[in-house]
């Protein structure tokens, strides 16, 4: 089934591409490779899910912001490639995750994001690899931050 057709069969629906922040491009395609720029838990109304993982927010709450920033940075890929069918495998992510100095569960939050996208793409080109690692603040006090590298066709 094509990754299209996965994010209806699922139900699940895209937030429109979050705006630009500042002096980056969201993709930049070289060859064969898609590198995405650091997205936050962007929400449908326009909105972020805030907060410290570990502070304001518990560990799924922390897994759901982290699945509502896959959500966006699959939304941004659509926009900037015309289709997720275009993208073959996910290469790398690197998940950061505002957190207090003892939250130590960084992997299992941005496995929100990690297990979206394997259920995109299936387990061999959804899943790649990745860094997961907390941070003391990130932007505007977003719960978490997701940037990747995509084979795409």
């Amino acid at each position: 089934m094509s990754a299209e057709a996965k994010l209806s069969y699922l139900g699940l629906s895209l937030p429109p591409a979050p705006p630009k922040g500042g002096v980056y491009k969201p993709v930049v395609i070289i060859g064969g490779v898609a590198y995405v720029s650091g997205h936050g838990p962007y929400l449908p109304d326009g909105g972020m899910i805030r907060g410290r993982v570990g502070e304001d927010l518990d560990l799924a709450q922390g897994h759901a912001a982290a699945r509502q920033t896959g959500l966006a940075l699959l939304a941004t890929l659509k926009k900037e490639l015309g289709s997720l069918d275009r993208v073959k495998r996910v290469i790398k992510l690197l998940g950061m995750v505002n957190s207090t100095p003892e939250f130590a569960d960084h992997p299992k939050v941005i496995n929100g994001c990690s297990e979206l996208f394997a259920q995109i793409w299936g387990e061999d080109a959804g899943v790649g690899a990745r860094s997961a690692v907390g941070m003391g603040s990130l932007p505007g006090n977003i719960a978490v931050e997701i940037e990747g590298i995509f084979e795409i066709g």
